[in-house]
């Protein structure tokens, strides 16, 4: 029973991340005028940001049930987000054959961390409250 609890909040978990990343491309386009028309365009900025946040996050721990609900641990999300924000912008480089700017990797790692920073405390608020 404790273990499909852990199961099925780990999968809100993953899947909560994976909406939240999304949410974070939509706001860089959103921000350019262009999300009305971006459509798969999206994707080149979606899936690096991605794989490299479930690479930071898992190396940092924050898939770790005892780290997950304790408020003290919250700096792991912005340190996987200042690693994962350079490693997604040499992706998309390397997917787009273009230069890596400056500015983009700044703004993609600050809007990331306050997004992602956003959704684990409400995270953690629900689930202490169902507990």
């Amino acid at each position: 029973m404790v273990e499909s609890i852990r199961e099925r909040s780990a999968l809100v978990l993953y899947v909560g991340d994976i909406v939240t990343i999304a949410i974070v491309t939509m706001i860089g386009f959103a921000s350019h005028g262009t999300l009305s028309d971006a459509g798969s365009r999206m994707l080149t900025t979606f899936i690096p940001l991605l794989i490299s946040w479930f690479l930071a996050a898992s190396f940092l721990g924050l898939y770790d049930p005892e780290k997950i609900m304790n408020y003290r641990e919250l700096w792991r999300v912005a340190l996987a987000g200042i690693f994962a924000a350079p490693l997604a912008a040499l992706l998309r480089g390397i997917l787009l054959n273009a230069p890596i700017q400056t500015v983009f990797v700044l703004v993609l790692g600050g809007v990331s961390i306050l997004v992602l920073l956003i959704w684990r405390v409400v995270y953690m608020i629900f689930l202490s409250r169902a507990r």
